[in-house]
């Protein structure tokens, strides 16, 4: 039988599928069900820095005493710290496989400081979940990217553990960012990030949320980076996401060279046995193809490993749409 134990961030996880940040893990009780299933990794809800400052904002706009905001506002990151702190406390006693936790930032300063509570609390590892909207035109791209590295360099500065950056696809040169991600200490880097799109509802004329989950077809483009990353970057852990909806997919990302995959859509859509389907998934190819391990067969699919590189740079369809008319 193969033996599909594999390594992520320092970490040794008994097969490379982990449940990414999620309300399918914002419990002990759903936690242990998903290590049941097989999870070899959880990693937490988010801590949404945004949401907690929108909602202490709303309750202060009902204030009439303004000397009452420092203290609402402290008291309401302080009791959601505390809970996310039980979260890693509790489940860290009630289930064997590494417990990652999350924090999605918008901020280079205050929020960053939580990370030494998040290591006390005993996380194996911290996810920075980073997503910055610009909606002003004036600000340079050198600059956003900057923020990411900012807010790396200060949680660097408050905890030893482990990172991985989860970033978005939307940069100019992803090869870039996560060299100086790697270069300013994090030991590993999500690719990609699933954030939240605005739709319209034309009928009622308001704004509505766009699709939630991934599809299948979604991981074309987290394929490509994970295959041209995993041989530019080739100290930097790769964890792969979007569009991994069964076994097949999750090889493919071995393939193309990550040392772990994150689900999470599927699961919302078939149900968290859908674990067990794609670890067993994974290990009847192994044994069809006689790998023996993960190491085996990962990366040989990467960017420098097969004989035409540019299959992964090519842009356009002229190969097999240029004669349709």
């Amino acid at each position: 039988m193969a033996n599909l134990q594999t390594n992520y961030l320092g970490l040794d996880i008994k097969n490379p599928i982990i449940v990414s940040s999620s309300a399918l893990t914002n419990s002990v009780e759903k936690i242990k069900k998903l290590e049941e299933k097989g999870a070899a990794a959880v990693v937490l809800k988010s801590l949404f820095e945004e949401q907690i400052n929108y909602e202490t904002s709303s309750l202060l706009q009902h204030k009439r005493y303004p000397e009452a905001s420092d203290y609402i506002l402290h008291y309401a990151k302080d009791n959601t710290l505390n809970e996310y702190l039980d979260l890693i406390k509790n489940a860290k006693a009630s289930v064997s496989i590494p417990v990652i936790a999350s924090i999605n930032c918008i901020s280079e300063k205050d929020w960053t400081n939580y990370a030494a509570d998040i290591e006390e609390a005993g996380a194996d590892a911290l996810e920075l979940n980073i997503h910055i909207v610009v909606s002003n035109r004036d600000i340079k791209s050198k600059d956003i990217e900057q923020k990411y590295i900012d807010i790396l360099k200060n949680v660097k500065e408050e905890t030893n553990l482990p990172i991985a950056v989860k970033i978005g696809c939307h940069f100019t040169n992803i090869g870039r960012i996560v060299d100086r991600l790697n270069a300013y200490g994090a030991e590993g880097v999500v690719l990609f990030n699933r954030f939240y799109e605005p739709d319209i509802d034309i009928d009622k004329l308001k704004f509505t949320s766009g699709e939630i989950f991934s599809s299948p077809s979604d991981i074309r483009h987290s394929l490509r980076w994970v295959g041209i990353t995993s041989n530019l970057i080739p100290n930097i852990d790769i964890s792969a996401s979007t569009g991994v909806h069964d076994g097949k997919a999750a090889i493919k990302m071995l393939l193309a060279g990550a040392q772990s995959v994150q689900v999470c859509s599927t699961l919302y859509k078939n149900g968290i046995d859908e674990l067990t389907k794609i670890i067993r998934e994974i290990s009847d190819w192994m044994d069809n193809k006689n790998y023996k391990s993960i190491a085996d067969f990962r990366g040989i699919m990467s960017y420098r490993e097969i004989k035409d590189p540019a299959i992964y740079e090519r842009a356009q369809f002229m190969k097999y749409f240029s004669s349709v008319e």
